[in-house]
């Protein structure tokens, strides 16, 4: 895409084979130029794009010439598409029909104006071109401004959509022949838009976005464009969807209870008392849980305009399913997005309170809360909702990781809503659940010990695998049908089948280690609700200050070094000092082990690494090391820094025999440096501010205001800067409004 005007499709999406034949609807002011370039910007992905299988809402024409590619530049709305069912279907009629999946959500603030659209990133992905259409029209609704398809293609002898174009609708200016006519001129030349490509995973992703616009925004003329309307239409239309269609996105309606506290069905705030409904479908409430949970989304709303919550009503108006976000988690999700474990504590342990949350992993090693949920039950269809309001706030971006306990449900939500992260089953609940099972074993003692060593020890699947088949022969345990389906889903927890998957030390993979929760003291089996949320902002003040402490610390204070290694002085510089601390406890080790060149190719070595073991050191156990000295990479059995995120003292080991004086850089990881800026503070996104909408004064201030805050707590003299910016700012604004008296 050029940054005028004229359209050029994707590198990866046009080929420059010359069967291809481009077909431009009349009236594009873009025809010449396509045809011109035709034979010199077009790259060949012919065989990638056959693979790719896709799904087709919009194209409805019957257009019988053989191509490999047709291709829409659309200077009018394309009507065509009237079915589309938004992402986000925001409904004001109060009595709309629906089948058990009303959603409340609130984005910004508790009144009309709901700020629910995250600005478009590129690598945002969406399950269809629909949602990714309806969510970018969402988003123009919201800013004030309207959209259209301004190009499309799709695959030969086929309907299939392959990518688009979505822009702004004030894009281009009128053709010679539109010129003369006597409609108002109301393009500018915007440049404003989004490209869409169908990739392989038979997903939708933004390949490039162009947020500002060279027009003020015109909420009131946007309204009545196009694109509005049919949402409109749509959401009014009354759908009772199926199961499918309701796991495959979710639907957010509005809803009177988002309006105040008296309006609405009544059923929201009193629903504890109706004895007709099935319990299972909604929260366990007591008499006012629901009003004080709703009471706390708006006080939070207050104080952190990007506070995020959904709370999910079924048909009755009953409250079902409650999520919510705030801000300070939703920016350190940017930094700590590469392991997620979801926390289900209090729903596996049948707690008063069904809460669960969403933890990652700070630069200290330290759970940090990433979101919350209350859920009235553990079906597919929760999860999946949950899942899919979690990525929304988040603008669609998933973790490469996720560690959950083990639940079928569970594994089915993440394969649809996560599809390419890696899921994981936390280790030491698998463990303690066989431990607990098996408790009744004549050799119990001695099968705790073997089942540790055979999970815990084994470095290779061979290994593990044999003996795992010894276990369970000796212990007659063969037959427990069990133990057989967990043994068939060894691929989750079994630390052996993980080397290649990255788990910045929430792994738990050590003997004795073991997932804390991150409410832990704080929540018990018999904390009420209230109670919960009285203490809530007190659990994350705790936590940010012992976070706040630890990153001054790490930064003033100089770690005692304990050996002459340079690679302990090079680390103790960089990393924050408890997980300089662990990595320190590898190389302290390291003189006492015997290395054996097993091997050679070319530049690539292997290394055998004899390590004792034990109280008394008799146990002697090998590591095999590759190590490629052209790339200076070293990869060592034990996957120490997959699992935990630094090198072992294998891996050091075989660096310091090959006369390496420094850690490569490609193992010094940007997520536990001290000296890395984490400005906890929401993407910006665009600049562009509606000057009438107070509503918009008041978000674009606060973020920026906070991230003075942000930058001002680096360093005293970084605090002495803010305070006098805000000053002297401050004085300013006053002299202005005096000005106004």
């Amino acid at each position: 895409m050029t940054g005028d005007s004229t359209f050029s499709p994707s590198d990866e999406a046009m080929s420059s084979d010359p069967n291809i034949e481009i077909t431009i609807e009349e009236g594009s002011q873009n025809s010449e130029h396509l045809l011109e370039d035709e034979g010199n910007d077009l790259e060949n992905e012919c065989e990638h794009l056959f693979d790719i299988e896709g799904d087709d809402h919009e194209h409805d024409r019957d257009d019988k010439r053989e191509h490999f590619f047709d291709i829409e530049s659309n200077d009018q709305e394309n009507d065509k598409d009237d079915t589309i069912d938004p992402l986000f279907d925001i409904e004001g009629d109060f009595h709309e029909e629906r089948k058990d999946d009303t959603s409340l959500i609130d984005g910004q603030s508790a009144s009309s104006q709901i700020k629910i659209y995250t600005p478009p990133v590129v690598g945002m992905e969406f399950e269809s071109y629909d949602d990714a259409y309806n969510y970018y029209n969402c988003y123009a609704k919201e800013l004030g401004f309207a959209i259209r398809v301004k190009s499309s293609w799709t695959k030969r002898n086929s309907k299939e959509k392959r990518g688009a174009v979505l822009c702004c609708n004030c894009e281009g200016f009128k053709t010679v022949k539109e010129a003369n006519s006597r409609r108002k001129e109301t393009r500018t030349g915007c440049l404003a838009m989004i490209r869409l490509r169908l990739v392989e995973s038979n997903r939708w992703r933004v390949d490039e976005v162009k947020l500002e616009h060279n027009h003020s925004f015109d909420p009131e003329r946007a309204q009545n464009s196009k694109s509005h309307k049919r949402m409109d239409v749509g959401s009014k239309r009354k759908v009772e969807p199926t199961l499918d269609v309701e796991v495959r996105t979710i639907k957010l309606y509005r809803t009177p209870a988002v309006d105040g506290v008296t309006c609405g069905s009544s059923n929201f705030y009193n629903g504890e008392i109706s004895d007709q409904i099935d319990q299972s479908r909604r929260l366990k409430l007591k008499n006012g849980d629901a009003q004080f949970i709703y009471n706390f989304f708006c006080r939070a709303q207050l104080t952190d305009p990007n506070f995020f919550y959904v709370m999910d009503l079924n048909d009755e108006g009953h409250l079902r399913n409650v999520f919510w976000i705030d801000s300070r988690s939703r920016a350190a999700y940017g930094y700590f997005s590469d392991v997620v474990a979801f926390d289900a504590t209090c729903l596996s342990n049948s707690f008063e309170i069904p809460l669960v949350a969403f933890v990652g992993i700070n630069h200290h090693g330290q759970n940090v809360l990433l979101g919350c949920g209350l859920l009235a039950d553990e079906t597919l269809e929760t999860y999946v909702w949950l899942f899919r309001a979690w990525l929304t706030c988040l603008s669609g971006r998933p973790p490469q990781t996720i560690i959950t306990n083990q639940c079928k449900a569970l594994q089915s939500a993440i394969s649809e809503v996560f599809p390419r992260a890696h899921h994981r089953v936390c280790l030491s609940n698998v463990v303690q659940s066989i431990l607990e099972s098996l408790r009744a074993l004549q050799e119990y003692e001695a099968f705790q010990m073997a089942l540790v060593r055979t999970v815990y020890d084994s470095l290779k699947v061979d290994e593990f695998e044999m003996a795992w088949e010894n276990m369970i022969q000796h212990f007659g345990i063969r037959d427990y049908d069990w133990l057989r389906a967990l043994y068939e889903d060894r691929e989750r927890w079994v630390p052996v089948y993980s080397k290649d998957t990255f788990f910045a030390g929430m792994s738990n993979f050590q003997k004795g280690e073991s997932m804390s929760f991150f409410f832990d003291s704080y929540v018990n089996e018999q904390t009420s609700l209230k109670d919960f949320f009285e203490s809530y902002n007190i659990v994350l003040e705790k936590k940010r200050h012992k976070e706040a402490l630890d990153d001054f610390e790490s930064r003033d204070l100089s770690p005692f070094l304990k050996t002459r290694c340079y690679y302990e002085l090079q680390l103790s510089q960089l990393y924050t000092k408890d997980i300089f601390r662990k990595f320190q406890d590898e190389i302290v080790t390291m003189p006492c082990f015997n290395i054996t060149q097993v091997q050679t190719n070319g530049s690539i070595a292997t290394y055998m690494v004899k390590e004792r073991e034990g109280e008394e050191l008799l146990r002697v156990k090998n590591y095999e090391v590759v190590y490629d000295k052209a790339g200076l990479d070293v990869r060592c059995i034990c996957s120490c820094f997959n699992f935990r995120g630094y090198l072992c003292r294998h891996a050091l080991c075989i660096l310091n025999y090959n006369g390496v004086e420094e850690i490569p850089f490609q193992y010094i990881l940007s997520r536990w440096r001290k000296d890395f800026k984490r400005l906890y503070v929401p993407d910006l996104g665009s600049n562009n501010v509606d000057i009438t909408n107070p509503v918009q004064w008041f978000d674009h201030l606060y973020r920026r205001a906070m991230q003075v805050v942000e930058e001002g707590m680096i360093s005293q003299d970084h605090y002495m800067v803010a305070w006098q910016a805000f000053k002297e700012s401050l004085n300013k604004v006053r002299l202005v409004s005096d000005k106004h008296v």
